[in-house]
Parts: C-alpha cells; structure tokens; sequence
C-alpha cells in the first residue's frame, strides 16, 4: 500500500526525532493521511508545544479561496490557536517576522505537476529565505498525480519568470514535490539543510487511481483527480477569454465561449485531429455554464475533455492544438487576456502561463504542430539532465 510522506512521518519515531526545535508547517486542506487525517491535527499530537507556525499557501490554508490576486488574511486559527500566515497575501515570501522562532519548516502540499501551479514557487520562496535564516527544511512527499514520466511542454525563458514559474522547467516536469524541491536547491546553488521524508510504494508510471488514495481539491477548482491530468492544457486559457470551466462542477476539464455552438466546433476540431497525433482522449462537445469568474451566467458552447488512457494522454500539446484552433475558429471574439496577473503588470498572462511568448505568436500565425514541437525541445537536455541527478524514485 502506498504510504504519503505525512504518514511515514507519522508512524515513524526515527523520523520524527529528527526534526529538532520549534516546528512551521505549510499544509492546506489536502494534506491528510490515508484516513483522512489532516496534517495540523498530525503535528499537534507529534510535536505538542513545539508547533508553534501554520503556514497557507495560494487559496489558503483551507484552500477556499479563488485565483488570481485574491488574497488571505493571516490570523490565528479558533480551533488550532495557533497562528496561521498566508503566503499569497501582502507577500508571497516569509518575513523574517514570520520565520522568528523556527527551527524546522515542513512542507505539506499536493502538487499537480504542473510549473504554473504555485506551490512549486511558495516552495522555492520559504528554501531560499530559510537557507539565509539557517532553518531547516523538511518536504512530506506526496504523489505526483499526473505519473512521474511523461514530460510536456517548453522550458520557461528567464524573461518570463514570475510566481507561475520561477525555474527553466517544462509546463509538466514529472517530477514529485520532494524531487522538484531538490531541483530548486541545485538550480539555485542554496546551501541548506533540507531532508526529503519520502513516500513508500509509489512508482513513475503512477498516476492518481493507481495510488487508491483519497483525492482532495488541492484548489477549490480541481474537484476531480482527471483535472489535474487536463490542467496542464487548459489552464493556458486563464490567458485568453475562454471559459476553462471555472463555475461548473468540472472546472479546467471543459472550455468554452459563448460564441461557439458546441457541435460545430466540435465537428471543426474532429477534423483536424489527425495533425495532433495523440491518444488517449475523447473530445465530446457540451454546453456549460459558469456560475462565477468568465461568462457568469452566460451559456458557453464548447468541449469536454475525457481522459481515457492517462499513459498515452498529451494535454499539454492537446490544449496548444485547442488554443490556436479557438483563435482562428473565433476570430474577433477571442482575446488574450490583457489585465494584471500573478502580481505581473507588463507581461500578457498567456506568456506568462507559457513561459515565452513563441507560442502565442505560433497561435497567431496559424503554425504547424511540427514547428510547436520545435518550440518545446528548446533548453531541454539542460533541465533533463539536473532532473535525472533529483530523482528520488
């Protein structure tokens, strides 16, 4: 049976001795146990009084907040009365404020293993200030939920970095939140005691059904384990003024627009499939409404993305394939998104969540899939080979 690194941690004497002093966690609502059992209530019972900081990353401790700039308070928590301090409020960074006291930080994040989903970046941000404060770092490694193999997209340029992506890392790294925090620690030369409590049972051709653990939304708007195999590609559309489902039950699994009459389309992007050459999905056309965020209210034409054979599913090149077919299809009725995101102001989102702006010009000019493959293979071998010396499993 798989076993989480919160569990391991749990069940272990060994490891919990070693993590020495007062103790901070970073956790949100989907760091539980096998049993459901969430990660505070884990600490308090382990560490007692030596637990002294709760920490929240993007949509908060409890993970109820939206995207994009929509910030939590720092408080103490009713229940826990411990405090808990947000790193996506007036900072994405601690404070040294916030880091008084600690010996050891742990980190407790479900990851998607997708490089615009920030935890990798809040992740990243608490290594470095605590290499400089001589705190220990601790990762509970948790699943890699779309596998540890299949590697999709391009390298983000360094004139692109923001907190959507602050490494020269591919949309989709195959990596786990434990290998990922070792990739951070060698890219950035970071001299820092940092232990890795590692999973047991877990294998790279893994993906969440395999692992017959109990999903939670790690954000409010991945509801399903099958979003988090699609987000790769859908969530490109946070850049456009295509619906990617928030305010439906099945967020970032369906896209749509209120233009599109959804069988046409449909019937539009069947034709043109056989350029794409990948497997492993079903684009079954559909009617949505979004409750909140783009086209409240509104009905959106569009598609479903089922996901069949997760081991031969390519949602990144997928969702690269809709963008420039929904840009042409459209018309004047598609736009890239222009208003501030991520605490960025200069930079179009969409080069931002692409990490470049190749693609979206490649979007524009209506190129083949040939030449976005081309694009993807920049920087490649570099990331490839310091992601094989981080490798856990």
């Amino acid at each position: 049976m798989l076993k989480n690194g919160l569990e391991n941690l749990k069940n272990n004497k060994e490891l919990q001795d070693a993590i020495k002093g007062n103790v901070a966690l970073l956790c949100h609502s989907a760091s539980v146990d096998s049993k459901f059992n969430i990660a505070v209530n884990i600490f308090k019972e382990i560490f007692g009084e030596r637990f002294i900081k709760v920490f929240g990353p993007q949509h908060g401790f409890v993970s109820d907040v939206q995207d994009n700039m929509i910030e939590t308070d720092h408080y103490t928590h009713p229940y826990f009365k411990l405090p808990v301090y947000s790193l996506y409020s007036e900072t994405r960074e601690p404070t040294d404020e916030m880091l008084e006291g600690i010996d050891t930080f742990v980190i407790d994040l479900q990851d998607v293993g997708t490089r615009v989903y920030t935890y990798i970046t809040t992740m990243t941000y608490i290594l470095k200030a605590c290499a400089k404060k001589n705190i220990k770092v601790v990762i509970l490694d948790r699943p890699n939920p779309v596998g540890g193999e299949i590697i999709e997209g391009n390298i983000l340029e360094e004139n692109f970095t923001s907190f959507v992506g602050c490494m020269p890392i591919p949309q989709r790294h195959a990596m786990t939140m434990g290998e990922i925090t070792i990739f951070a620690r060698e890219y950035f030369q970071l001299d820092i005691d940092l232990d890795i409590i590692q999973m047991t049972g877990w294998k790279r051709s893994m993906f969440w059904n395999d692992t017959k653990l109990p999903w939670l939304n790690p954000s409010p708007n991945l509801p399903t384990a099958d979003g988090s195999l699609t987000f790769c590609g859908t969530v490109l559309f946070e850049g456009t003024n295509i619906s990617e489902g928030r305010g439906t039950t099945r967020s970032l699994e369906v896209i749509g627009h209120p233009s599109i009459e959804a069988y046409s389309f449909h019937e539009h992007i069947s034709s043109k499939l056989s350029e794409l050459d990948t497997e492993g999905h079903v684009l079954r056309p559909t009617v949505f409404m979004p409750t909140f965020q783009k086209h409240a209210n509104v009905a959106c034409g569009g598609i479903h993305i089922h996901v069949t054979d997760p081991t031969k599913f390519h949602s990144w090149r997928l969702g690269q394939f809709l963008c420039r077919e929904l840009y042409h299809f459209l018309g004047k009725d598609f736009e890239w998104v222009t208003k501030a995101y991520e605490y960025e102001y200069d930079k179009l989102p969409i080069d931002l969540i692409n990490g470049s702006s190749s693609i979206r010009h490649w979007v524009e000019k209506n190129q083949k899939i040939s030449d976005l493959l081309e694009i993807e293979k920049h920087g490649n071998a570099d990331f490839l080979a310091l992601r094989e010396r981080c490798l856990l499993y």
